[in-house]
């Protein structure tokens, strides 16, 4: 459980990472910004990934 928890929180963290490069520079890379409903909250949407990755790493820690 885990791993699993750290795997997910990695893969949140990595998207949410690249949700803001996105935002920010011309990086078109991620999966925030492909998302139609998305439009005009990729940065919430993306500090949002940021938050559940940590929150995950700290579920994986207290197991």
């Amino acid at each position: 459980m885990r791993q699993l928890l750290e795997a997910i929180g990695f893969i949140a963290l990595v998207q949410g990472v690249a949700g803001l490069l996105h935002e920010f520079t011309d990086l078109h890379w991620g999966l925030v910004q492909r998302l139609g409903f998305l439009d005009g909250y990729e940065v919430y949407a993306s500090v949002a990934l940021l938050v559940l990755a940590f929150a995950l790493f700290a579920a994986a820690e207290s197991r």
